[in-house]
């Protein structure tokens, strides 16, 4: 994708995007982090316009944080104290967003809300994670993240731990894993948290294939990157099933003595499946990975929405 195709697009899924698209990101990415002192102001005549309705801390900051950088104003919607609280339709709230902004960033608890708020508005819309399938710039930055610190995506051995079923951040590196040619991508979950069978399908399609394993001691050792999530409560549509799996797994120094050399990389906030005894390991790269996401995330918005040729 040049830059005149990344121009106005939506950023719904990393499927849209291709291998050659996210290579182009990065080095934007890498520019942005090498000259941070001739970062030019692309976006100081732009606003950029945050929705949230869900909790966030790192993708609401950091887009915004990125925006600033950029030059542009930030305004942002706080679902409890606006029109949503007295019943206000997703339709309408977009439209209003659009008439005050040139961007929308959205993050929805129901899959196919960024979809639909796309249809709506006639500005780009950035899918701040929606449902349980797609959060992109997180995969993005996820990817970017592995090749800084490892020098490459492909070849790389790949170890998920956690939630395969309802962390949308889990089936978004999958997908976007699938656009590289990883040497293996492990899948271990309790389970009743496998990866579902509509997302193992796509996946198949593209050739990527994922072995599942029920023991951390499985892989340690025999992976180059490990990614770990939490057990997400908000997920489940039975509390009963979250009981059941809750604190399956759990990574400390003591476990990572096997790990020989592999990063450790988590999309945060943790619980009590990461130790914070791991902060302090050089293969602790999670609050580096959390720092890339501004110059990840600037990258995205100037090439969406910026004016400055590269």
């Amino acid at each position: 994708m040049s830059r005149d195709h990344w121009s106005g697009k939506d950023v719904l899924s990393i499927l849209d995007f291709s291998r050659q698209d996210l290579e182009q990101l990065f080095a934007l990415a890498d520019e942005f982090i090498r000259r941070p002192g001739a970062v030019e102001k692309s976006l100081s005549d732009r606003i950029v316009a945050t929705a949230f309705f869900e909790p966030s801390t790192r993708t609401r900051l950091s887009f915004t944080t990125a925006a600033l950088k950029l030059g542009a104003k930030v305004v942002d919607l706080s679902p409890d104290a606006s029109s949503v609280m007295k019943g206000e339709s997703l339709h309408d709230t977009i439209l209003m967003l659009e008439a005050y902004s040139d961007l929308i960033v959205m993050r929805h608890p129901s899959e196919g809300a960024a979809l639909l708020a796309s249809e709506v508005a006639k500005i780009p819309i950035i899918n701040g994670g929606d449902g349980s399938q797609h959060h992109p710039s997180q995969a993005m930055l996820d990817l970017f993240t592995i090749k800084r610190l490892k020098g490459r995506i492909d070849g790389l051995r790949y170890a998920i731990l956690g939630d395969a079923r309802y962390a949308r951040t889990v089936t978004s590196l999958l997908y976007g894993l699938s656009k590289y040619r990883p040497a293996s991508v492990y899948l271990v979950s309790p389970e009743g948290l496998r990866l579902r069978s509509e997302i193992k399908a796509t996946l198949e399609g593209f050739n990527l294939e994922t072995q599942e394993l029920d023991k951390i001691d499985d892989v340690l050792g025999k992976v180059d990157v490990i990614y770990m999530t939490r057990i997400q409560k908000e997920r489940f549509p039975d509390v009963n099933e979250y009981e059941r799996v809750k604190g399956s797994y759990r990574i400390d120094k003591a476990t990572l003595v096997k790990a020989k050399g592999a990063i450790v990389l988590h999309p945060l906030p943790r619980m009590n499946e990461l130790a914070y005894d791991v902060d302090s390991l050089p293969s602790a790269a999670y609050m580096e990975q959390a720092r890339l996401g501004v110059p990840l995330r600037m990258a995205l918005l100037d090439s969406v929405l910026g004016r400055t040729k590269k």
